[in-house]
């Protein structure tokens, strides 16, 4: 079996681009011409997003290797949102693109276990054992130690997938708990950096980068720089570009001097790039999926220019 990380690395390479493109849709925020084809039920709402997601999906699946779609954009929908959100994984994962499940899960002993076996594993129906949403990736959050984190690393190992765990993320506030000093001097972005390699050291493939790796954010500049130097066997999924202040020069701190390292997500600086003043001019609320394209190129060209 594959390893998870290898498998996400070869897409980077194959496509030349260490992007991933945040599907985390917001009704109000989807062109109308798609939102007027459906009722404004939750029904409709999920089909508008569905629709909407697929047609980005189409636009970028041969130039950006992943997908990451935030839960909660669909969890706010109920029941039809989590429809939208299974066959947009599947969609993508039908595209060739790696799918990463942005869930934050953190939970310990047998929740954690029906988490896992929800995303990452298999859950027993009768006698047989199925995949219920079958992601590549999962995000998690590390706050209860290896007791939340064991059974998605168990999965990880028997089913060829993995998980990104939260260490120094790109929001303002965060410095409230991961910077915080700890009795060894050490700060607990730190020591979880070194948790992640330590809980990860069984996953690692051909190109030294183990599927149990960490979420850093962009706008912490030193910060990645400095987890690239602890945590050489952990690959970064990147948030922060674009929107929230996180810049290409900033961003290549985290990559090695291979040029590997990393995948930089973009959610709303993709998905809505038709709005943006960069494109707005140049295309109209039908030709959304054009804009995302060159955005893409745009971002993948940049990206590229900083880490080589």
């Amino acid at each position: 079996m594959i390893n998870a990380m290898d498998r996400l690395i070869y897409k980077i390479k194959e496509t030349n681009n260490p992007t991933v493109i945040g599907l985390d849709p917001k009704y109000e925020m989807i062109p109308e011409f798609i939102k007027n084809k459906y009722g404004k039920n939750l029904e409709g709402v999920a089909k508008a997003i569905v629709e909407f997601n697929k047609a980005l999906i189409d636009s970028t699946y041969d130039i950006i290797p992943a997908i990451k779609s935030n839960i909660a954009f669909y969890e706010m929908y109920g029941l039809e949102g989590m429809k939208a959100f299974e066959e947009t994984c599947n969609y993508a994962k039908e595209k060739g693109m790696i799918v990463i499940a942005d869930i934050k899960r953190g939970d310990i002993g047998s929740t954690a276990k029906a988490y896992s076996n929800a995303f990452l594993g298999k859950t027993k129906i009768g006698e047989k054992e199925e995949s219920i949403y079958d992601v590549d990736f999962v995000t998690l959050n590390p706050y209860l130690g290896i007791d939340g984190i064991k059974p998605f690393i168990e999965d990880a190992q028997k089913y060829g997938k993995g998980a990104f765990i939260i260490d120094k993320t790109s929001n303002p506030s965060s410095g409230e708990l991961q910077d915080l000093k700890l009795e060894t001097g050490e700060t607990v972005y730190t020591k979880v950096a070194k948790l992640v390699e330590e809980w990860g050291k069984d996953l690692r493939g051909k190109y030294g980068y183990s599927s149990i790796s960490s979420v850093v954010g962009a706008t912490y500049p030193k910060q990645l720089q400095e987890l690239r130097e602890i945590a050489s066997h952990t690959f970064f999924l990147i948030p922060g570009y674009g929107a929230q202040g996180g810049k290409a020069e900033d961003i290549a701190l985290g990559f090695d001097e291979n040029g590997i390292g990393g995948i930089v997500n973009s959610s709303r600086g993709l998905m809505y790039a038709y709005k943006s003043e960069l494109w707005k001019d140049k295309y109209s609320e039908e030709d959304f999926a054009k804009a995302t394209r060159d955005e893409a190129i745009r971002m993948r060209d940049e990206l590229n220019q900083a880490i080589k």
